[in-house]
């Protein structure tokens, strides 16, 4: 089978499916890469037959991590495919669950699936059974990197809800075998990355029959009653009897290598398409009625199978019961884009778009979604902002171009501007029509058609989505709904995601702004302190640091964590700050204490976790006590970070009789110590004490001349690039400078 970047390699019905062993590489890559796909896609191939599986999708992640890229599948149309060819990692999805959480996921069957992934079960409302797995070595090398890639495989709606131990092993050795042919190209120095566009593997074909044999199956078929006919896995007709077409109501040369919704426009409805769809996914039989603008009714029977769909049409007897729901549809008058196939690609887009957070999700969704699906070359969203639109993204189009219309006057009059004054959209076939209706228009895009779509929400127009063709595009009046349509719902979605990015920076400006603006200079004491949001979620917290000069030698540190994520979590926070610059520079028990009182007295309703610490440099001595705060870090010069063994106290706020014990630690020229909250060593599923450790390995891995500002950009960047962080992060590092080293 062949790989050519951008095709679809079950898309031909004058050739005939080959072999797994005939994957070739995409064109332009190297011979080992090369190796590396044809090895993947034949593990691929026996995957799917070793565990009976209908459907498999192997995923590859991006160099960072945070994506997966569907990299080859077999058993599956490109258009079912190309909604989940790009897969964030946190997103909701199977394969994302199973790589992220290194965990088997399995949906038994329809009722699963929309019950745990509604997202998947609403845009695949059909019968099938899945199965999600991170790829792991078998064996696994001690202390390996995990691949980050996974194994998707789908069993036809008749399977069982459980799998079989056959199959759960078939599926485990797979894994095993890609994650092995992944682990060795990496380490030849050549890892596999994603492709461009997925390759589309072919299944095996069947045995090719002889003159006699083809002769007699023809006989067979043409002595059936009706018609027959054959389509791929991506509905294109690749056989038909003449019967057939004649009941159909065309040519055989018209139907032959078209999709029926497409050639017959009586059949273009998402109920017939549906059907279609749901013979594909599930490999289920199916039955229908419909009937061609004459009004005799046919009865289609489909039967699927891994290589694609036999169809029986037979004519409906005048005395058999019709269904009430059979469609009888007018052929339109121009010719027009499947809209079963333009509503689904709508419905897969309304879920994603319930899911965005962020305008930059917004912004993602629609691009990965609208430019492939309705076969537009660019696209650029646009909002009105201070009587100017400004661009929130745009793919296709480059930075340099798109930064040339940034900033564009409400006030003139463009195609770009038109439907914010008006709420109505544009559609030019062509640059002529372009260039009528706005004689003032440089064309700097080079494309040759455009849609210029009002975004509008709430009833008011937010912004402009601009569709762009490198051909010439007719807009037929059902495409324009449906462009209008996705508009609608890109508008809402930006606008609540608009409305979001405000409040979580609004929210967090309030929060830094009560953190302190400077912290004082002490000789000898190298010091640095960062502050880092959540990574979800936009309400505020109580984290906070603190470092208060009592003297050139004396100093007092606070790091402390106010329970909760809101205004009151933040005002809180400012109290204790204050609480604790009124008793710094008293013993560090006599502080927290004091600070314990005042926070029962005021009765917020919150607790606080608070680690103190009095460092007198002179005497080369610290002094700590604890509320309830995790342990810091203490190095010595030369030797490993350890987490230093406090008496636990109790958190602030609880009790105002409360008492706390201090502890004194020697502090010599090169002890660095480490303050934090529990957002920089916590990780989901994790236990707390190998997050600690882990922090404790990373700062004793940095070489001592590092300065702690470099440290602390180090150990936030590995909190940020490591699993999502449900809390905020507050850090705050003291380094007791060595002899002849200036601290800033």
């Amino acid at each position: 089978m062949r790989n050519l970047p951008g095709r679809d390699q079950g898309a031909e019905p004058s050739q005939g499916a080959e072999p797994a062993e005939g994957v070739e590489p995409a064109e332009g890559v190297e011979p080992a890469e090369g190796a590396d796909q044809r090895a993947l896609g034949e593990a691929l191939v026996r995957a799917c037959a070793a565990a009976g599986a209908s459907v498999g999708m192997l995923y590859l992640p991006d160099p960072a991590r945070r994506v997966l890229h569907l990299a080859m599948t077999i058993g599956l149309a490109r258009e079912f495919a190309l909604p989940w060819s790009r897969v964030v990692v946190d997103d909701p999805i199977p394969v994302a669950d199973a790589v992220r959480d290194e965990r088997f996921v399995w949906l038994g069957g329809q009722e699963e699936t929309a019950r745990r992934y509604p997202r998947l079960g609403l845009v695949l409302p059909y019968d099938f059974a899945l199965a999600a797995a991170p790829l792991v070595s078998d064996p696994a090398p001690e202390a390996a990197e995990p691949t980050g890639a996974g194994l998707v495989l789908l069993w036809p709606g008749s399977h069982a809800p459980h799998l079989t131990d056959r199959e759960r092993e078939a599926v485990n050795s797979a894994c095993g075998r890609l994650a092995n042919h992944l682990r060795r190209a990496a380490d030849a120095g050549h890892p596999v990355r994603p492709p461009a566009q997925p390759v589309m593997l072919r299944p095996l074909p069947s045995p090719t029959p002889g003159p006699v044999e083809a002769a007699a199956a023809m006989a067979f078929i043409r002595r059936l009653p009706g018609g027959s006919c054959a389509l791929d896995l991506n509905g294109t007709i690749t056989f038909i009897t003449a019967e057939a077409a004649e009941l159909l109501g065309a040519p055989v040369s018209r139907l032959r290598g078209a999709l029926p919704w497409e050639a017959l426009p009586w059949m273009d409805t998402p109920v017939i398409e549906d059907h279609y769809r749901a013979a594909a996914i599930s490999r289920l039989p199916r039955s229908f009625t419909a009937a061609p603008p004459i009004g005799h009714y046919l009865r289609f029977d489909l039967y699927p199978d891994d290589t694609g769909i036999s169809v029986r049409i037979t004519p409906v007897a005048a005395d058999e019961p019709v269904p009430p729901n059979a469609p009888l549809t007018a052929v339109p008058a121009e010719p027009s884009p499947s809209r079963a196939t333009a509503l689904y690609q709508l419905m897969h887009l309304a879920a994603a778009l319930t899911e965005a957070v962020h305008a930059r999700d917004v912004v993602d969704q629609a691009a990965d979604l609208l430019v492939p699906a309705l076969g537009a070359q660019a696209l650029a969203l646009l909002v009105a902002e201070e009587q100017r639109l400004r661009i929130v993204g745009f793919r296709g189009y480059t930075a340099e171009l798109m930064a040339r219309y940034d900033g564009i006057p409400l006030g003139i009059h463009t195609a770009s501007t038109h439907g914010l004054r008006t709420g109505e959209p544009l559609f030019f076939a062509d640059a002529g029509e372009l260039a009528a209706a706005f004689p003032a228009v440089v064309i700097g895009d080079g494309m040759a058609a455009w849609a210029f779509l009002p975004l509008i929400a709430s009833g008011r127009p937010i912004g402009t989505l601009i569709l762009a063709y490198a051909r010439p595009h007719t807009f037929v009046p059902g495409e324009r709904a449906i462009l209008t349509s996705l508009a609608g719902l890109i508008a809402q979605a930006l606008d609540r995601a608009r409305l979001y990015d405000t409040t979580h920076q609004l929210a967090h400006t309030l929060q830094t702004g009560l953190l302190p603006r400077a912290l004082p200079r002490v000789p000898h004491l190298e010091v640095a302190a960062r502050y880092l949001p959540a990574a979800h979620g936009f309400d505020i917290g109580g984290d906070f640091y603190d470092l208060i000069r009592i003297d050139d030698t004396t100093v007092a540190a606070a790091v402390g964590d106010v329970q909760g994520h809101n205004v009151n979590a933040a005002a809180l926070m400012g109290q204790v700050r204050t609480a604790v610059h009124a008793s710094a520079g008293e013993p560090p028990a006599e502080v927290l204490a004091r600070t314990n009182r005042l926070l029962t007295d005021l009765e917020p309703g919150l607790f606080t976790s608070c680690v103190y610490a009095h460092i007198d440099l002179s005497a080369r001595t610290a002094h700590l006590a604890t509320a309830g705060h995790p342990p810091p870090l203490l190095r010595h010069a030369g030797g490993p970070a350890k987490m230093l063994d406090l008496p636990p106290g109790l958190l602030l706020g609880i009790d105002p009789d409360a008492s706390y014990t201090a502890v004194e630690i020697p502090f010599e020229p090169g002890t660095l110590l480490t303050l934090y909250t529990d957002g920089l060593v916590e990780v989901p599923g994790e236990d707390l004490e190998d997050g600690i450790a882990a922090v404790a390995a990373r700062i004793t891995a940095t070489h001592e001349c590092h300065s702690v500002s470099t440290l602390a950009d180090d150990l936030i960047g590995q909190a940020r690039g490591g699993a999502p962080r449900t809390d905020d992060i507050a850090l705050l590092l003291l380094r007791f400078a060595l002899e002849g080293r200036h601290p800033f």
